[in-house]
């Protein structure tokens, strides 16, 4: 069988390295599509990976469909606010289409948007919006559902307080969330990338485990009680969005503490919830759980 040629825009991000570097582990050869202002580090480090640099102005359409055709998938690992994840994704599917690639992967990654109420979480609605643009585009494409990176759990995300032997949530302590690493995140779509054949959505998760089994999980690692801490129901978060995104409305922040509220609630009440899973697809991923994630952190 022939060599695949994968093309990746967004590769000199972390996860974008990540795919990078799966796809070439597993034999594909990687054409890493980068911005004329990508940092230089970033691009020499894909390089030394083996990934071939194109540089590309997303604003010249020529230049764009050169830089996918001949690959057999284009995956998106482009990360920012709508005019990313709309605007300069839309351009790249439509170099994608005009070069003739049968299949794209769109920078999803993230929990299930799609079960969702519109106008509740800003960066998945723009998922959400150029979701309804992939699907009128004449072109196979699988989005890959994750979660919330694992990684975040051992400092980013403002949910196991280390320093105060707690576990934040609000709402059930005993619903099941959906953690996947970066790595994991990046193997599978790697395998995505490769796989001929793949259907609309896939959705995988390294661990599922409640804010009590988080609680449980640290407490062992550290031989320390970790307690839950619920300052209060999921109305009073809702309230709490309302009130930081009046005050600190960050239009051109991309995390700003009301959005990784959003994620956390979406999560805690479970409407988007990962079902079924697809992990067994490849079998050669060994998944990373929430507990082998806190005990290399801590080691």
């Amino acid at each position: 069988m022939a060599t695949k040629t994968i093309a990746i825009a967004g590769a000199s991000g972390r996860l974008g390295q990540l795919i990078t570097a799966s796809l070439l582990e597993g034999g594909a050869e990687v054409r890493a599509i980068v911005r004329p202002t990508s940092a230089l580090k970033k691009v020499e480090s894909l390089q030394q990976l083996g990934a071939t640099i194109v540089q590309v102005d997303f604003a010249n359409p020529v230049a764009l469909a050169e830089a996918c055709r001949n690959c057999s998938c284009v995956v998106s690992a482009l990360a920012g606010l709508r005019s990313v994840i709309v605007d300069a994704q839309t351009l790249l599917l439509n170099a994608t289409v005009e070069a003739g690639v049968p299949r794209f992967i769109p920078s999803d990654y993230c929990i299930d948007y799609t079960k969702l109420t519109p106008g509740n979480n800003r960066n998945l609605d723009v998922r959400r919006e150029f979701q309804e643009r992939l699907d009128k585009a004449p072109i196979a494409a699988t989005s890959i559902l994750s979660g919330m990176f694992t990684d975040l759990l051992t400092g980013q995300a403002p949910v196991v307080l280390f320093e105060r032997k707690r576990v934040l949530y609000w709402g059930n302590a005993d619903q099941l969330m959906d953690f996947t690493t970066m790595d994991d995140t990046a193997a599978y779509t790697a395998a995505v990338a490769v796989d001929e054949v793949t259907p609309r959505f896939l959705r995988i998760a390294g661990d599922q485990i409640s804010a009590r089994g988080l609680a449980h999980v640290a407490s062992e690692i550290t031989g320390e009680q970790f307690k839950l801490f619920r300052p209060a129901g999921i109305g009073t978060l809702n309230a709490i969005i309302r009130i930081f995104r009046l005050l600190m409305p960050a239009k051109d922040n991309l995390y700003p503490p009301w959005q990784g509220m959003q994620y956390l609630r979406d999560m805690l009440t479970g409407e988007a919830k990962l079902q079924p899973l697809d992990n067994t697809r490849y079998s050669e991923i060994r998944w990373a759980s929430v507990e082998d994630v806190l005990t290399a952190h801590l080691a």
